[in-house]
């Protein structure tokens, strides 16, 4: 989903008072003492973005990343909202020795509605890479990891954004390109070096 997530505010109370079991009931075998939403959500919540304000609970739904912690905790109280879609994920395999690999995340968010032409330029751009650059039993995994996913953004013409870096430093797909540095490759590198100290 794109907007904001729902809060039913008479539900979150409930679970705060200890009406509704956390987590659908699922860790019901065992007493896990009361359920304490700052611990079990709002510390939990990776982007930090939700808080109880007079108790009430709040997101700040520009700062949410959709993980889904919180509506997994309180099923009953937060469901996502209207405007929905897809994730677009590419490249997963499970080789035998390496194990199974997720995807990596391509359109983070696409409408999925007739005729669904938005989806089919994405996956018509991946066809033409992969077999204008695919090797002969080559997955589509394997050429970019070969190739890159900065490649892969520009045969199908998607700009990058923050969603397809896993972490900072981590995964970093995006280079300059000669042209886009002032100068290009081939400015002097003492002339550089005296505005740039080591």
């Amino acid at each position: 989903w794109k907007d904001d997530i729902k809060i039913d505010q008479e539900v979150v109370a409930g679970y705060v008072g200890g009406e509704f079991p956390p987590n659908g009931g699922a860790h019901s075998g065992r007493d896990w003492g009361k359920f304490d939403i700052q611990k079990e959500v709002i510390g939990l919540c990776p982007t930090q973005c939700m808080r109880m304000d007079g108790g009430k609970l709040k997101i700040d739904n520009r700062e949410c990343t959709r993980c889904m912690h919180c509506i997994n905790v309180m099923p009953r109280a937060l469901h996502i909202g209207d405007d929905r879609g897809c994730s677009m994920l590419v490249g997963a395999k499970a080789p035998i020795l390496d194990g199974a690999q997720m995807g990596s995340l391509l359109v983070p968010f696409i409408k999925v509605e007739e005729p669904y032409d938005e989806i089919k330029e994405v996956i018509e751009g991946i066809w033409d890479w992969w077999m204008e650059e695919g090797k002969n039993r080559e997955r589509l995994g394997e050429l970019i990891k070969r190739q890159g996913f900065q490649r892969l953004l520009e045969a199908t013409n998607i700009k990058p954004m923050p969603q397809h870096v896993q972490e900072p430093r981590h995964t970093p797909y995006i280079f300059w390109k000669e042209d886009e540095v002032e100068g290009g490759w081939s400015r002097d590198i003492n002339a550089f070096r005296k505005d740039h100290q080591r």
